[in-house]
């Protein structure tokens, strides 16, 4: 029962880590009156976290594959724990973006290290209810993580949220530190060590190839490519979500930063719930069962997708309950897509590639938390309002769609490459 232990402190680590990147999308309206910047300029500081954390994801895909989970997130932890903390004790726009670019640069390991770990500590048939304790983490992060945040940031000002969340991360830091290790580090039961070995658990090692010749040869893969721009769409919804959420109820809907913090609650915790039960769970049920690994897999992809559609008539309505419940939906189908997406690169790369392939996934899927934030930022000041916004979300949404069905394949391991 080991693998469960750590299955909920690598959700503890995604859930802590979502703190730290939400802090800054509640607090948004607040510094933006600070400090007097147009909604262009905002859109630009909730992106500065992507910068580095896009940038990041090949280098850290490669490191992890090189050195492992355990030695690189544990110095992760601590360097965003300092990140959350700068926010809070600088001043002015442009040592907020440094700030944030430190932070990006140490959280980039989170999710291809979450990935890695549970490749490593789970077999196949409980891969999927795995990668949905990390994945709705991020998911449910929001929805105790917005309220807790709008709560201090009214409280104590916009520095009290950055404040109460990096104490929140160093307190992970510790954790982590004392309690992760690899399986071949841990004294397992006879049992779950021939679960893990007869399920086919990835089994810690680099690749024969080398990183160099592993990478050319994974970005030759039309599987790794339409699993990489099918997940990136996904991820342009996920982060106008994320970043612009809170705002998008204060200025479109005119709530007080305390309110909005509550009505983004309700969206995440939908998107945490059908992430479990339906990413997750009802996933490994199918399997079990003897369904065919690569229809339901793809099914529950596409699906999420459809939903997340829902995005569009949110655009075109100005009631807030209305506007939630179509949000809701959105973000529902989405978050139940995502762990689905999360489970594939365990489960179709080669041999000591779990790292690579789930950082080029990463890597191109956080170039969108670059571009979503800026183009909304954009657009709502062009335009006054998040219709437009939302549209672009949906037809991104759509593109999607066609990668998953007509790139990714059958889910099964790519052959190694030719040493």
């Amino acid at each position: 029962m080991k693998r469960w232990w750590i299955g909920l402190l690598i959700r503890l680590g995604v859930l802590i880590n979502y703190f730290d990147r939400t802090n800054l999308s509640v607090a948004a309206t607040p510094i933006s009156n600070s400090y007097h910047l147009s909604d262009a300029q905002m859109g630009i500081i909730l992106s500065a976290f992507g910068w580095s954390y896009a940038a990041f994801q090949i280098p850290v895909g490669a490191l992890l594959d090189k050195i492992g989970v355990k030695w690189l997130n544990r110095i992760a932890t601590v360097l965003w724990s300092i990140a959350t903390f700068m926010t809070a004790i600088v001043s002015g726009m442009g040592l907020i973006i440094l700030s944030r670019v430190l932070l990006g640069l140490a959280e980039a390991p989170a999710f291809p290290a979450a990935s890695k770990a549970t490749g490593y500590w789970f077999p196949v048939r409980e891969r999927g209810v795995a990668t949905s304790l990390f994945d709705a983490a991020a998911k449910f992060s929001n929805v105790i993580g917005t309220p807790l945040v709008a709560w201090a940031v009214t409280t104590w000002g916009w520095k009290g949220g950055f404040w109460l969340t990096g104490a929140l991360s160093l307190a992970y830091a510790a954790l982590y530190w004392a309690f992760y290790r690899d399986p071949h580090e841990t004294r397992l039961s006879p049992e779950e060590a021939e679960l893990l070995r007869e399920g086919g658990a990835q089994q810690a090692g680099e690749a024969e190839a080398g990183i160099g010749k592993s990478l050319t040869y994974l970005l030759r893969q039309r599987k790794v490519w339409g699993l990489t721009l099918g997940f990136a769409a996904y991820g342009y919804s996920f982060y106008l979500f994320l970043t612009w959420l809170p705002s998008y109820l204060v200025k479109e809907m005119h709530m007080t930063v305390l309110k909005s913090g509550w009505y983004t609650a309700g969206p995440w915790l939908v998107a945490t719930i059908t992430d479990l039960v339906i990413g997750g769970w009802l996933v490994d049920r199918l399997i079990q069962r003897g369904h065919d690994v690569t229809r339901v897999r793809k099914t529950v992809l596409v699906v999420g997708m459809i939903f997340g559609l829902a995005v569009i008539p949110a655009a075109f309505t100005h009631n807030a309950n209305t506007a939630v419940i179509f949000i809701a939906i959105a973000l529902g189908g989405l978050a139940f897509s995502a762990p689905v997406g999360w489970s594939i690169p365990s489960l179709i790369a080669p041999k000591g590639t779990v790292g690579l392939v789930g950082s080029i996934m990463n890597f191109v899927n956080n170039l969108m938390s670059i571009v979503a934030p800026i183009v909304t930022g954009f657009v709502v000041q062009r335009t006054g309002s998040f219709e437009s916004a939302f549209v672009i979300a949906g037809v991104v949404l759509l593109l999607g769609i066609l990668f998953y069905v007509l790139m990714l394949g059958k889910i099964e391991p790519i052959p190694d490459p030719k040493v």
